[in-house]
């Protein structure tokens, strides 16, 4: 079966083409008019959701902030008419991981929503042999990435698809520089032509969980290179 999409869009004229494409392409579909009915049916078997940020009911970014505060996980790209660049970031900040602009083309929407698919399916599979033998067997931090899921102290920590897609990158090589252009190759795909910002706002959203939730870890930037996953000090 394939990977499962909600869309949520009241504009007929803009969902039943995406929606008959998307199941031409062999992702089972299904379509939701209204926030409320998208916070109701997003769960563990959407894998990405699809969000206009005209609702009739709410505006798409609530939807947005409140899937992510009741810890849907999936991919979440927005669609919306707004293109300025503020209105690109807040949409990211509040838990997007991609944005695209009316009026799309559907040949680069379903790029988009295939690169993200892919990466959410294939980080498991990146990350080097070695990185498990080579991880601190004292830190609280552990990142799993066969089941997808990042816990401390025995909590799971709820992050978005790119937060751990990013999360994993580094943990792989804990104590090394990743650069920039890395992060964006591998968390974003090779052929991501949009802001470099979307990564500087979703590492932002990533540090500020994991210190909400105690892990012993911290994110440092090396400004104009990359990041780096080091051990927070016992103080901290």
């Amino acid at each position: 079966m394939g990977r499962h999409i909600l869309v949520v869009e009241d504009d007929d004229g803009i969902a039943v083409p995406l929606m008959r494409t998307l199941d031409r392409e062999g992702y089972v579909v299904e379509r939701v008019a209204e926030g409320a009915a998208a916070l109701e049916r997003a769960g563990d078997d959407v894998d990405l959701v699809v969000l206009d940020l005209g609702l009739p009911d709410m505006d798409g970014l609530d939807v947005c902030r409140r899937l992510r505060e009741q810890d849907f996980a999936g991919g979440i790209v927005i669609l919306t008419a707004r293109d300025g660049e503020l209105d690109r970031v807040v949409g990211l900040d509040v838990g997007a991981d991609d944005y695209i602009a009316k009026p799309f083309a559907l040949a680069e929407l379903l790029a988009r929503l295939r690169a993200l698919l892919r990466r959410a399916g294939a980080v498991a599979k990146e990350k080097p042999a070695d990185a498990v033998c080579a991880a601190p067997q004292a830190s609280a931090l552990l990142v799993d990435v066969e089941s997808r899921r990042a816990t401390t102290a025995g909590r799971e920590v709820p992050l978005s698809t790119k937060e751990f897609d990013l999360l994993a990158q580094l943990d792989a090589r804990r104590g090394v520089v990743v650069t920039r252009e890395r992060l964006m190759d591998e968390v974003w795909d090779e052929n991501w032509f949009g802001s470099t910002k979307t990564l500087d706002v979703t590492i932002a959203r990533l540090r500020q969980k994991l210190e909400e939730s105690g892990a012993d870890v911290r994110i440092t930037t090396l400004r104009g290179v990359g990041f780096r996953l080091d051990e927070a000090a016992p103080d901290a």
